[in-house]
């Protein structure tokens, strides 16, 4: 089901054994045969797609030089502004909204020779309330959100990497649910200008693609310091795909991480990460803190005050065109006091600091990316409590596709590395990947 590696795509598509216009055809003939039961994309024109994969070959033909994602067809969750499509954050308020600018990620996408093929489907303002996009695998169930078009239409063939964005669990839990890799990356690595902001100490972006490798060259495409964004820091850009590539000097030491909603994780989930455990020679499940229990409430004091600020124009504008879950979390934003909002952003730097100590004896630590397969239905779209921690903590994760659930549906791991560490993190977990026969 899945399309060919973006790396392997890569190598065809700078020596000319394969032209972007015939991939960029390739992907559109998946998207008209299946999209229109999915629904993972708002936004695609297929004569802009050609115009663009055109363009790209006369590139290369004229002899310049090609980025390191020439002729790349990509696609970006519609919370992701571009500047040759609508960007309409999952609301009603924005129908036919038009930036004047690309968002700093899409631009250094085009840079790199990446074909933007579309705007996938993103819940309403990346919170709760889904749209319609169907799991790939089972159309009947929720493919995951809030990054749901993303996730879908790389589990679907139609694009080999997409863009999504995480603030609790929305690239991870989609990952798992979809059979796909997702990968957030630390807070920070990659600049959020011109991206939907509902909480700016938890908003991170995400990637989608078929392998780690793929993720990691996506990563050091749109990963690097934004003047434009606080939250980057000027620093060395690490070369994600050489770590992807790599070879540890030691076999990674992996620990289980049970967590506080171990309870809630499915038999099958729980029994899959006993047999990674037992192949990976027993691994060590160290409990945590009792401290790391204060996150979650704190994770929901971030967000919510997040949403009641970023958010207060849209209310402002057009409240009964809000869904009543986000409403209701904008109110419940509005009612925490300062204090208590600060007191949440102080968790997390005592957490960081509690979190390093067990990265002083274990590379990665892996835990459910989700409770289980995905839910049937789509009125929700799943449980992320299993990816708050990493998400609160700024720490880099992937989601590894590595099993089946009870009805089929597939069920992915999370590995979680050191925040600031995502070059390490991307070796490691390629390097589980492979071990695992997740990557073949």
């Amino acid at each position: 089901m899945s399309p060919p590696s973006a790396a392997d795509l890569r190598a065809r598509l700078s020596s000319g054994a394969l032209s972007a216009r015939t991939l960029a055809d390739a992907c559109l003939e998946t998207f008209a045969a299946r999209d229109g039961d999915i629904h993972a994309f708002v936004h695609l024109d297929p004569e802009h797609v050609r115009r663009q994969a055109d363009a790209l070959d006369a590139h290369r033909k004229a002899g310049r030089p090609l980025g390191p994602m020439h002729g790349i067809p990509v696609a970006l969750k519609d919370i992701v502004d571009t500047a040759d499509y609508p960007t309409e954050n999952g609301t009603p308020l924005d129908a036919g909204r038009k930036p004047k600018r690309d968002a700093t990620l899409v631009a250094r996408l085009r840079a790199a020779g990446a074909l933007i093929i579309g705007k996938t489907v993103t819940t309403e303002f990346a919170f709760r309330e889904p749209g319609a996009t169907r799991n790939p695998h089972r159309l009947s169930h929720t493919p995951g959100g809030s990054s749901q078009g993303s996730a879908a239409a790389v589990a679907a063939g139609m694009v080999p990497v997409s863009i999504g964005s995480q603030t609790i669990g929305s690239t991870i839990r989609p990952a798992s649910f979809c059979g796909v890799v997702g990968l957030k990356p630390s807070h920070g690595a990659v600049s959020l200008t011109g991206v939907l902001s509902t909480a700016v100490p938890l908003d991170t972006a995400g990637i989608f693609a078929t392998t780690v490798e793929d993720a990691a060259l996506t990563l050091g495409v749109v990963a690097g310091f934004d003047p434009g964004d606080e939250r980057t820091r000027p620093m060395p850009q690490a070369d994600y795909l050489a770590a992807a590539r790599a070879q540890p000097p030691l076999p990674p030491a992996f620990a289980v991480m049970e967590g506080p909603f171990w309870a809630d994780a499915s038999d099958t989930m729980k029994g899959l990460i006993a047999e990674i455990s037992e192949a990976l020679g027993g691994l060590d499940r160290p409990a945590l803190p009792d401290l790391f229990d204060n996150a979650h409430a704190a994770h929901m004091t971030i967000m919510k005050v997040g949403f009641a600020r970023n958010l207060r124009h849209y209310k402002v504008r057009g409240e009964a065109a809000i869904s009543d879950a986000m409403r209701e979390a904008m109110a419940e934003g509005e009612a925490i006091s300062a204090t208590d909002y600060l007191a949440a952003l102080d968790w997390q730097n005592v957490l960081r600091d509690g979190i390093d100590r067990v990265f002083e004896r274990y590379d990665a630590l892996i835990t459910p990316a989700a409770p289980g397969e995905a839910p049937e239905g789509l009125e929700s779209t799943g449980d992320s409590r299993f990816n708050a921690l990493a998400t609160f903590l700024g720490a880099p994760c992937v989601s590894i596709p590595v099993g089946l659930g009870e009805t089929g549906l597939p069920l992915g791991i999370q590995v979680v590395g050191r925040p600031g560490e995502d070059a390490k993190l991307i070796r490691t977990a390629a390097w589980l990947s492979s071990r695992l026969g997740a990557d073949e």
